[in-house]
């Protein structure tokens, strides 16, 4: 069952991804770091994509092959970019504005909307122990509000935390949507995550507009090396979380699970590296929740 352990890598890349994202955006513009990771990942496939028109036959491995998608095939490459484009402007302002720790928990549920969403859509039939999980991880989510009133963060009127909740419900569509293209309609990792990333290039570039007419107040941009990075590690996490989609066997309530594993690296780096208020009283809260992910996957 290698889907899993491709599963597990997503997850750990994951979690530098996003203290990548929290280094980038810190007292930083959002949109503008958005768009420059963007475009490092359209950048690293798109000679892939000129390649494989081209000429296919010297492409140096299977994974690396740019299939040609039909004009419905891009319309679907296409919604998935407005999708995760939704998603991220919603949970990079979201992080901006909120501890890393509290921020990367609630993404951490992901894997609960994903298993409704599997269930409704695919008959990916949950268990009763899956439901436990379920029921865990959003007993521990409230308990986390509970602790985030201590550092002045109430959840049910604080923007930011809705919009945090908004990225993560958008994420878990994507991620059904990506079983979708990977599964049903059998488009190759290459082709999915190639075009994805120009094509979110191009979504973001309509908002950029906005914050470059100053349509609203907005925060200056600074150049970051941590900006590129954040490219590079969607780029890899994206590669074993797609592989790995692309098995026909996998199940993808279980590797939304594994990649939320990524709490592990946020939490414990991030609440170290920003100075953090209140480790040990979150603690429990991030651990009832992974506990609640850990009874879904392997019950």
């Amino acid at each position: 069952m290698s889907w899993l352990y491709l599963g597990i890598a997503s997850g750990l890349i994951l979690g530098f991804y996003d203290l990548f994202k929290k280094a980038s955006i810190r007292d930083n513009a959002v949109l503008p770091v958005l768009l420059f990771s963007n475009i490092t990942c359209a950048l690293v496939w798109l000679p892939f994509v000129i390649w494989s028109a081209i000429d296919p036959q010297t492409i140096p491995h299977q994974l690396l092959l740019v299939e040609n998608p039909t004009l419905l095939e891009h319309g679907f490459l296409m919604l998935k970019a407005c999708i995760v484009g939704a998603s991220w402007l919603m949970g990079y302002f979201a992080l901006k504005n909120l501890p890393i720790s509290i921020a990367s928990t609630i993404s951490a549920t992901r894997p609960v909307y994903t298993l409704i969403g599997a269930f409704i859509l695919f008959h990916e039939s949950p268990s009763s122990g899956q439901w436990l999980g379920i029921s865990i991880t959003v007993l521990f989510f409230f308990a986390l509000s509970v602790v985030g009133r201590r550092e002045g963060i109430k959840f049910e009127n604080n923007k930011w935390i809705w919009l945090v909740i908004g990225g993560t419900i958008a994420g878990a569509v994507s991620g059904l949507w990506d079983k979708f293209l990977l599964g049903t309609q059998g488009m190759n990792v290459a082709t999915v995550q190639s075009w994805f990333s120009i094509y979110l290039v191009v979504f973001m570039i309509i908002p950029l507009w906005g914050w470059l007419k100053n349509w609203w107040p907005r925060s200056n941009f600074q150049w970051r090396w941590s900006i590129p990075a954040i490219g590079i590690a969607l780029l890899a996490a994206d590669f074993c979380y797609f592989t790995a989609l692309s098995d026909s066997d996998a199940m993808i309530s279980i590797i939304s699970c594994l990649r939320r594993g990524s709490v592990i690296v946020t939490f414990s780096l991030g609440t170290y590296l920003y100075k953090e208020k209140l480790f040990w009283r979150k603690m429990p809260c991030v651990l009832g929740i992974l506990a609640g992910i850990l009874i879904i996957l392997f019950s």
